[in-house]
């Protein structure tokens, strides 16, 4: 983890958000109720299926559109928002901030908040409730900044064959950034945590009905207080040195380190200690997967009732080719440098792997930076194309505890936990 942020950059933030001057409202830049600008897609026409077999579209089928504070993005659905990181911007193993991916759950989502007014309420089994304002969390708290992927549970959810209901989103729904905040604990320590408590719930702003047929009208997550993972969890204010923005969780969300973005609560409002466990929807049924080795199963076990379900929690170990992308023709004989990604919720990425065929021979790839044990690894491999034809690149990553990407793909009902092997096609001319 990075060093702690200066407390001239506490004092920048604070004048960059108005802290000293009161109340910040944002209705200004926020009006969502026009909804975004829609632009239509570039290039030929998208198809309606993006799984195996169609060589699929890295990014999901959406239309690119534009919402505030936001470069163009794919969306996928505008309430709830859902919008995702076109590819070009994984070359690089930070993600900007207007080009982060989003994904709300409510179709209510603040549009303005007056930091005036707003506190963090630590509640619930506590011996000291606390109502901590935002100058609160930068001044009465050691700042602490690392970098981390936030990704979303049904990344890659349009891979999944038979198909599964949710967002069928491609490749984009993730990001990685440095993240400064106050560590979660500390702020539970402070409140004094009751004995007999069992879990710390997170809840959000959000609002809404929820899925048909199951109404859950607050969003809010759970995890276990002996989660070795809340020591590693941060209450997040600034993202890439600058506040959150509002479609990101503006003015603080939790940071869980390795988990999905699922308990990455944002617009964080309220911290509850919990005597019994949580069975709000979203813990259960939620985003629940088999207890299963890789989270896989099959809909015939699915429908039997055979299958124990569990609550979500760290990411597979994933690698992706982000350049060449296909839309090029190569010349026979050009030596080119293939480029990517690699991370792992289990820790750092310690080796990543090149192959020009599905069954080549594997050979290893040079890793970039490391930005810290939850980070992108960016990694390059050199590849010269012997002759004319279309070959597959191939790429799978590695992490510390040995975890490796496995050759065939996940199936679960909810579309979560997709980590196979990414395939790249690409067409080699021959040289003139």
């Amino acid at each position: 983890m990075e060093k702690n942020l200066h407390n001239s950059s506490r004092r920048s933030l604070l004048k960059i958000l108005g802290v000293g001057a009161g109340a910040l409202a944002l209705d200004h830049f926020f009006q969502f109720d026009a909804f975004a600008h829609q632009q239509p897609a570039a290039g030929r026409a998208l198809p309606t299926f993006t799984g195996p077999g169609a060589n699929p579209y890295w990014n999901s089928v959406g239309k690119m559109a534009t919402f505030p504070q936001k470069a163009p993005m794919v969306m996928l659905t505008d309430r709830p928002v859902q919008l995702e990181t076109p590819r070009n911007y994984f070359l690089d193993a930070i993600t900007p901030n207007d080009a982060f991916f989003v994904r709300w759950h409510l179709e209510s989502t603040p549009n303005e908040i007056d930091l005036s007014t707003w506190r963090l309420r630590i509640e619930g089994n506590v011996n000291n409730p606390l109502q901590l304002s935002f100058p609160d969390l930068l001044r009465k708290f050691k700042p602490v900044t690392f970098a981390a992927v936030n990704q979303c549970s049904g990344n890659s959810r349009s891979r999944f064959e038979p198909r599964v209901p949710g967002g069928q989103w491609g490749n984009g729904a993730m990001g990685c950034a440095r993240w400064t905040g106050v560590h979660f604990r500390e702020i539970l320590n402070m409140a004094g945590i009751k004995s007999g408590s069992v879990q710390v719930q997170m809840q959000g702003l959000e609002r809404g009905k929820g899925p048909e047929g199951m109404p859950s009208y607050e969003f809010k997550k759970s995890l276990n207080l002996t989660d070795p993972v809340l020591d590693e969890s941060i209450v997040a204010y600034a993202m890439n040195g600058e506040p959150l923005p509002m479609l990101n969780g503006f003015p603080v969300r939790l940071i869980v380190p390795g988990y999905f973005a699922t308990y990455w609560v944002k617009c964080l409002s309220s911290v509850r200690l919990l005597d019994k466990p949580d069975e709000n929807f979203w813990m259960n049924p939620g985003y629940r997967v088999p207890d299963t080795p890789g989270g896989n199963t099959n809909p015939a076990d699915v429908k039997a009732g055979k299958v124990k379900m569990i609550p979500i929690s760290r990411m597979p170990v994933r690698s992706f080719i982000i350049s060449p992308d296909g839309d090029t023709k190569i010349p026979a004989g050009l030596p080119v440098t293939v480029r990517g990604i690699a991370f792992s919720g289990s820790g750092p990425v310690t080796k990543v792997e090149f192959s020009d065929s599905v069954r080549g021979r594997w050979r290893a790839a040079k890793l970039g930076e490391d930005l810290g044990p939850y980070a992108f690894r960016t990694w390059e491999a050199q590849w010269t194309p012997a002759g004319a034809g279309n070959y597959r690149l191939a790429a799978r990553a590695t992490d510390e505890k040995g975890n490796v990407q496995p050759d065939e793909g996940v199936w679960n009902p909810g579309g979560y936990l997709w980590n196979k092997i990414e395939q790249q096609e690409v067409t080699v001319g021959a040289a003139e």
